[in-house]
């Protein structure tokens, strides 16, 4: 593995990797639980519209709740059973509170719906758009974007360059590693495929050095196909998009701007595997590869269905091996502590850490700022971390935005090198939700003014309508009153002209 034509961007830092520990043993499949627990809200967007009520059985692969919208997903049973409920649970969020969820007890027989493989080379972008979404495939390597928006994209901006990332960077996570070890093909499949939708005009993917036997695998597997391998270093945060694009390509995505704005779209290898078995499979998004490490007995790689209680992921690895049962969900960079070992498995839970006091002590007293720079250096977005760390402690907040509070994408790498042991992320992330907050409420009052406005316009409308009517009716009952004073007088005078007339006669 060499590392060329690579462009090493700002900062960046290179903590403990603790992967060797986890990709001893080959991904296994866990057991089908005793029961499945699904999250409505899986992904970015709106939650999915319910299909299913209490009482139905439902089959492996069928839908039990619909895409809402076009940034939504769908989701489907995970294996073959009954609903049993639909109610509130406690999800694997930061918040710990609770969110609909359909509940699933499975009858073992694993009955699949009758698979269709899509005839995507026969659709046009629109169809093949609807078939995504349908599939419940989202980004699995943690943002959960609907995947099927990142190709309906393409319809308004012309795609050069797909780029599939395989960086992993994060401490501790080696689901993708041991996905592109065992899985190469599929993952080549579907990159080629995801191409040639995309009409990309090349294909790059991103792997860092310390993957060898994963860049073997997707050498081979890519073998005869126009598809580039690139190795960059091992480097937190290389697996960051933006940051990915500038090693391999050398190019800056602008401020508040996307990377298909510079005509690249951007891959995980496991979306792209889920890609080809749905459109060649027929098979929807069911589970995923999660990494079970940190102090458990055995740590190794799982495929999981989705809803399964992670406290039989745990069990399976041999259970805790500690008092503390404390778990993280994510790396210890970027990831959260989970409010429960009994969470269900969701879309986005790419790797669990048991954390014991030995594996992550507590953090150390916090001490005043020294302005060591330390931060500034190893931030990859180039911003100056101190600078944001004294505004958002002042609630300086139009300030912090000023030093681009909102470029921060919250990697954690200040925090690292921070020699004052400051929670320099907790505060962006605290001034970030002051700011949204404020910017909600100024927006929910701007739109009450603008009601209000709209309101005493509408009402002074009427009173002028009201005002227009009342006169044209007193207009018009004006010249009544004169048209029939007009037509007494008349026939007043053509009854002297006649009485007249009459007395002539006479005469």
């Amino acid at each position: 593995m060499q590392l060329k034509n690579i462009f090493k961007f700002n900062g960046g830092v290179h903590p403990n990797e603790n992967k060797k520990i986890s990709t001893r043993l080959p991904i296994t499949k866990l057991p089908i639980p005793k029961k499945i627990v699904l999250p409505l809200r899986q992904h970015v967007g709106h939650v999915a519209k319910l299909k299913v009520k209490p009482g139905d059985h439902v089959l492996k692969g069928q839908m039990i709740a619909e895409a809402d919208g076009n940034v939504s997903a769908s989701i489907h049973a995970p294996t073959s059973g009954k609903v049993l409920k639909i109610s509130e649970e406690i999800i694997p969020h930061p918040s710990g509170l609770a969110d609909f969820c359909v509940t699933i007890k499975p009858d073992f027989k694993d009955t699949w719906i009758e698979k269709k493989p899509i005839p995507w080379k026969k659709l046009d972008s629109a169809q093949l758009i609807r078939a995504l979404l349908q599939s419940g495939i989202v980004g699995l390597g943690g943002a959960v974007f609907p995947t099927h928006m990142k190709f309906k994209i393409n319809q308004n901006q012309a795609i050069n360059t797909l780029v599939i990332n395989a960086a992993e960077c994060e401490p501790f996570i080696t689901c993708d590693d041991m996905f592109m070890r065992e899985r190469a093909d599929e993952i080549i499949q579907g990159t080629l495929i995801s191409q040639t939708l995309l009409l990309a005009k090349e294909c790059v993917i991103g792997i860092e050095d310390n993957k060898v036997e994963a860049y073997e695998a997707l050498k081979k597997a890519a073998q005869g196909t126009s598809i580039q391998i690139k190795v960059v270093p091992t480097l937190y945060p290389s697996g960051d998009a933006k940051r990915l694009i500038y090693l391999l390509m050398g190019l800056e995505v602008p401020k508040e701007k996307r990377s298909i704005d510079l005509g690249i779209q951007v891959f995980n290898v496991a979306t792209v595997a889920a890609i080809y078995r749905y459109l060649e499979l027929g098979e929807p998004s069911i589970s995923r590869v999660i990494t079970i490490t940190g102090t458990v007995k055995t740590p190794r790689n799982y495929e999981v269905l989705f809803g399964t209680p992670l406290s039989e992921l745990i069990s399976d690895a041999g259970g805790s091996s500690n008092k503390t049962k404390k778990f993280i969900m994510g790396g210890p960079m970027m990831g959260f502590d989970l409010p429960s070992i009994h969470v269900p498995v969701t879309k986005a839970m790419n790797c669990v850490i048991e954390s014991s006091p030995e594996l992550f002590p507590a953090p150390k007293p916090v001490m005043p700022c020294i302005r060591c720079a330390r931060c500034a250096d190893a931030c990859p977005v180039s911003l100056q971390p101190q600078e944001l760390y004294w505004f958002s402690k002042s609630s300086q907040l139009e300030k912090a935005k000023d030093y681009n509070l909102f470029d921060c994408i919250e990697c954690g790498c200040c925090t690292y090198v921070c020699p004052s042991n400051i929670p320099l992320v907790q505060f962006y992330r605290y001034a970030k939700s002051e700011i949204i907050s404020q910017d909600k409420a100024k927006e929910a009052a701007d739109t009450a003014r603008e009601r209000n406005e709209f309101r005493l316009t509408r009402i002074e409308r009427e009173k002028k309508e009201r005002a227009e009517r009342h006169a044209q009716k007193a207009l018009g009952a004006q010249e009544q009153k004169a048209n029939d004073e007009k037509k007494s007088t008349i026939a007043a005078a053509m009854e002297r002209v006649k009485q007249t007339q009459q007395e002539n006669i006479k005469n």
